[in-house]
């Protein structure tokens, strides 16, 4: 039987923390999703101006990366690279930048989705909360 870590409340907090503070440092309104290895949302927080759509994409883009254990930017480039037959791949449905996992000793733990601003700096403010884990 094999042991793998898991995110706790605790954690999920310092991401949380991390992650808004880079979006205010940038004066960025966005929405900050984490979500648990299987794709299930932990934490939402949208920040004040972010757009409502924010609070659907960012939750979206986190379950991706979780459950395709990468980066959502991955499955956005693979899209623009002109393979569109990717669109209908089940149960992912956030395949835009800004999706980062949480890789602990080799294990998929999570991940942070980001939505508000350019898909690049979704993903600094997602990678900022995931560095609050000291990994």
């Amino acid at each position: 039987m094999k042991t793998q870590p898991t995110l706790g409340l605790d954690d999920v907090k310092a991401m949380a923390a991390a992650a808004e503070a880079e979006a205010l440092k940038n004066q960025w309104a966005v929405t900050i999703a984490i979500v648990d290895a299987g794709g299930h949302l932990l934490w939402l927080q949208r920040l004040d101006g972010a757009a409502p759509v924010s609070a659907a994409i960012a939750p979206a883009k986190a379950r991706t990366s979780a459950l395709g254990r990468r980066e959502t930017k991955v499955y956005e480039e693979m899209i623009n690279g002109g393979r569109t037959s990717f669109l209908s791949a089940p149960l992912i449905d956030g395949m835009l930048e800004g999706g980062v996992p949480i890789l602990v000793e080799g294990h998929c733990v999570g991940a942070v989705g980001v939505s508000g601003v350019k898909s690049s700096e979704d993903a600094q403010i997602a990678r900022a909360g995931i560095a609050a884990l000291g990994l």
